[in-house]
């Protein structure tokens, strides 16, 4: 049988590829492990500067697997929320995880799919790509998934596609804010490789805690706590070794180290 996830690493970049084509990538307890298993390795892993998500086949993922789904279905409550709470960690490993990340949507993503490119922090599709929070169809909802996808479309917009369970294309996903670009298929290499060769040059560390400062900065209610946190949070990164290497590279007009290694 064919391994569920292929793992491959070039240097700094990992990429991720779910491995069930014939089954649109979609979820079942062992991709879901394996995802989870691989993305905690790289928030682990210092080497590892930039991870990439994608699919094998012809689509991205098409959510949950029907089979699983069946056997779910004839499960008892407490079977499936275990069962949605191993979902619930992969999207907020994904989520959390202190390396950037970059999803290469070349095809369909549905429910759960939606959730992965949501999650990552750049995603980047083709004409080809088409989307949907199709739960509501079957009597659910996409509930595990909801905070990334809301925080990536909105809630207004989120209202909207989870209460009808449309489909859209790659121009509205880019639109609601889901992709951050729309590549032609022959293009979508190059565009993914520039947004990694851009992360390479960008300082480790500091590319690893953007995304929490954004999550701070969205969620902050205090403004005299947010100045003072994002004041400490500053003073900190200037006086810290990649701080002093990156400021002393751009005074020297040199490129800095980690730039030179990636």
């Amino acid at each position: 049988m064919a391994e569920p996830l292929l793992i491959e690493r070039a240097g700094p970049v990992l990429r991720l590829r779910m491995n069930r084509p014939q089954l649109h990538n979609a979820f079942d307890p062992a991709l879901i492990a394996a995802l989870t298993c691989a993305l905690q390795a790289a928030g682990a892993d210092p080497a590892v500067r930039v991870v990439v998500l994608e699919g094998e086949g012809g689509s991205f993922s098409a959510g949950a697997d029907l089979h699983w789904m069946r056997g779910m279905a004839a499960a008892g409550e407490a079977e499936n929320r275990e069962d949605a709470l191993a979902l619930a960690r992969l999207m907020r490993t994904l989520d959390d995880l202190p390396r950037p990340t970059v999803a290469r949507v070349h095809g369909p993503a549905f429910g759960g799919g939606v959730g992965l490119v949501a999650c990552c922090d750049i995603a980047i599709g083709t004409p080809a790509a088409r989307f949907g929070l199709t739960e509501t169809r079957l009597g659910l909802l996409p509930a595990v998934i909801s905070p990334y996808v809301v925080a990536a479309i909105g809630p207004r917009q989120a209202r909207r596609w989870f209460a009808t369970a449309g489909t859209f294309d790659a121009d509205t996903a880019l639109r609601l804010g889901l992709l951050h670009e729309v590549a032609a298929a022959d293009a979508l290499d190059a565009a993914v490789q520039a947004q990694v060769d851009l992360l390479c040059r960008a300082a480790p560390l500091a590319t690893g805690m953007a995304k929490a400062l954004v999550r701070q900065a969205a969620t902050a209610t205090d403004p005299v706590a947010c100045d003072r946190a994002n004041a400490e949070l500053i003073a900190r990164l200037r006086v810290s070794p990649e701080g002093q290497e990156g400021l002393g590279a751009f005074l020297d007009k040199r490129a800095p180290a980690w730039a030179a290694e990636a």
